[in-house]
Order: structure tokens, then C-alpha cells, then sequence
């Protein structure tokens, strides 16, 4: 018997939704050496300035981002419109440095990315724990009252915003910036490559607002190692469906800041060392929602990690 050889072929399984084995392999391929050759330049957009940072810089750039858009819209008195993903405990060290500055949140205005949604698509109220509405509220919205911040400016998905979502978004004259970072399956929030969103063309696809869809397969297993959900793999206890932005609001929103650095516990291991690779160098197409950030006209900010970063490549001797 010969040990060692790759000689084993086989077809990806039929529910991961990318189906182009050559662009996958193409992706994969791509080493840390030659993103950090690119210097920050994005291979096919010029508007998308990439950037690697040390692992424990990342955090520091969301919550300066945040923070100096905040005292910004106080310094000269101008509305700042934010669309927020759930990174909780990020918001609770904004908050303090907001307080330490002293800075009035009176121009503020923010709108949650995503929230859960139940089996019928009836989406999960501002009380449910597990929720991004509620965690945003605990560790951001509540700690900011005293600086001035208005409640209503709080806007949250539920039964009845949500289907005037977009319109809202609109009205405020889109988001200023949107903080974003894909999903295991490629998702853009919760826009998931499922059949709620698939469409005819990539116009009519990147044209649609914020509704109630299904949840791919793979969202629901990476959320069930969230800590909402009790970091076990415990995919029973996680809502079938989300509420989410839609396509068009990431599309017209003025800015994107797009981190990618998630990883298990602060370990080597993640799910998104491809998903990344995929969203950034792969061909935007709609089986992998992140990815139609490359075709922004306007400024997109995207950060990898050093270890998101990293070369694909196998550890035999690891192995589980």
C-alpha cells in the first residue's frame, strides 16, 4: 500500500452552494504571501482598499472607526446613519470611550443588520436574549442614553419595520457606513444563498431590500457555536429564518467596513479562511452574497486578520 498520494477525487457535497470546483481551487490557492503583495490594493476594484492586521488589531479598528464617526456627527452637529452587525461585547468598550469623551449621540442613528426569525418568518421581539437587537440594546443603546442618544434612532428589525426597512434607509439618505463581515456560507447579514433571494440577473439581484428569508444550513451551524447559543454546537436551539437588510442597502451605503477574523475561541481554527478568500477573489455571484461587495462603487474598507490570512493548507498531524 502506497500512503501519501492524492489520488482521491470526489464531488462536493450538493448543499454547499458554490458549484464552480475550478474557481473554488483557484481560491483556495491563494497564499498569504500574494495577498500581502496586493498592498492593499484589491485585484479587480479600485475602490476596495485591503488591508491585514495583526489579530488583536482588528478589534481596536472597528471601535475607532465607530467611535470617530460618532464624535464626528457631535463635532459637526451632521447625522451619522450606521448599519450594525452583533459583535456585543465591541459596542461595551465604544460606549466607555464615548463616555470618556464626553460625546453627545444626538445625531445618531442606528439600524441592525439582521435579527432571528421563527419558522413562519415572524421575527424574534427586542426581549428574545438570544437576538441581536437585544444584545446591541444591552451593551450599546442603553449605555448611551445619558449622552444624549435618542431611542427612536434605535431602529431594529421587527413584523412591523422591517418591510419599510429599505425605504427608511432611504428616507435617512442610506447608511453612512455598514459594518459587515460574511458568514460559512457567504452570506452578506443574512442574506444567505437560499432561494428567497436568488434572481434572474446580478441587477435585479443586488436591487433587492430588507425582507424575512430562510436561513442556509451553514449559517445555522456557525451560530450554534456562538456563545447566544451556548458555544455546543446546540444547532436545535437556533431560529430556521432571519430578517435581514437587503442587497441594496450594502450596495448604496456610502461606506463598508468588511472585517474578516473570525476564528474558534481564539484558535488557529475557522470556518472563514475560505469564505473570505471566496467573498473577496472570487467571482461575485449570487451563490456566494459577499461577494457582490467587489462591484461597490463607492469606498469599501475590507480587513483580513493574519490568521484569516493564512495559507490553506493541511495539518495531517492535527488532524480533529
Amino acid at each position: 500500500m502506497i500512503f501519501g498520494e492524492d489520488n482521491f477525487t470526489f464531488k462536493q457535497a450538493d448543499f454547499y452552494p458554490f458549484k464552480d470546483a475550478e474557481e473554488i481551487k483557484r481560491v483556495r490557492a491563494i497564499t498569504k504571501e500574494e495577498i500581502m503583495a496586493l498592498n492593499g490594493k484589491h485585484p479587480s476594484n479600485p475602490n476596495i482598499f485591503l488591508e491585514v492586521l495583526p489579530d488583536d488589531d482588528v478589534e481596536m479598528v472597528m471601535i475607532a472607526d465607530i467611535v470617530k464617526r460618532i464624535v464626528d456627527s457631535d463635532r459637526y452637529d451632521k447625522k451619522v446613519v450606521m448599519i450594525m452587525p452583533n459583535p456585543s461585547p465591541t459596542y461595551r468598550k465604544v460606549a466607555y470611550l464615548l463616555h470618556q469623551l464626553k460625546v453627545n449621540c444626538r445625531n445618531v442613528k442606528f439600524y441592525m443588520m439582521d435579527e432571528w426569525a421563527d419558522q413562519d418568518g415572524n421575527i424574534a421581539p427586542l426581549s428574545y436574549k438570544a437576538g441581536f437587537g437585544n444584545a446591541f440594546y444591552r451593551f450599546m443603546v442603553s449605555q448611551i442614553l445619558d449622552l444624549g442618544f435618542k431611542e427612536e434612532n434605535f431602529i431594529y428589525h421587527s413584523n412591523k419595520i422591517t418591510p419599510d426597512y429599505s425605504k427608511m434607509l432611504e428616507q435617512d439618505g442610506e447608511a453612512h457606513i455598514v459594518y459587515s463581515g460574511p458568514g460559512w456560507p457567504g452570506h452578506l447579514a443574512f442574506i444567505d444563498p437560499v432561494e428567497d433571494w436568488f434572481q434572474p440577473t446580478m441587477e435585479e439581484y443586488c436591487a433587492q431590500g430588507a425582507k424575512v428569508a430562510n436561513l442556509h444550513p451553514l449559517t445555522i451551524a456557525q451560530n450554534s457555536l456562538h456563545g447566544s447559543f451556548g458555544c455546543s454546537g446546540d444547532i436545535a436551539n437556533v431560529p430556521p429564518m432571519g430578517a435581514m437588510m437587503g442587497p441594496r442597502d450594502a450596495m448604496k451605503a456610502k461606506e463598508i467596513l468588511d472585517v474578516h477574523s473570525i476564528t474558534t475561541a481564539g484558535s488557529h481554527v475557522t470556518w472563514q479562511r475560505l469564505t473570505s478568500r471566496m467573498c473577496i477573489f472570487g467571482k461575485p455571484s449570487q451563490e456566494v452574497p459577499a461577494s457582490i461587495l467587489q462591484l461597490r462603487e463607492n469606498p469599501t474598507h475590507i480587513i483580513m486578520s493574519e490568521n484569516l490570512a493564512a495559507t490553506i493548507q493541511p495539518d495531517y498531524m492535527f488532524q480533529y
